[in-house]
């Protein structure tokens, strides 16, 4: 495996080793941190009908949690008299 010598700065090395887990190399958190995927990597994965399906499922589930904050908030707006 070939390998490549970089500088970092101490500020760097912390926050990195500080990411290690275990018996981790160096390399191996690099390639774990950083191999996080961007939504547009997952364009065309699914289907339009479900990737709609699920647009709507998280539209309704917002306006339920929107409404039950609402509720929340006028009971302790009861419950202090405010």
């Amino acid at each position: 495996m070939a390998t490549k010598t970089i500088t970092v700065t101490e500020e760097a090395y912390n926050r990195l080793a500080h990411l290690k887990m275990g018996k981790e190399s160096f390399s191996e958190t690099i390639n774990r941190v950083t191999g996080k995927r961007k939504l547009r990597d997952f364009h065309g994965v699914i289907s339009k009908e479900f990737a709609d399906e699920l647009e709507k499922n998280i539209k309704e589930s917002r306006k339920v949690h929107k409404r039950l904050d609402e509720e929340r908030h006028k009971k302790l707006m009861e419950a202090f008299n405010l």
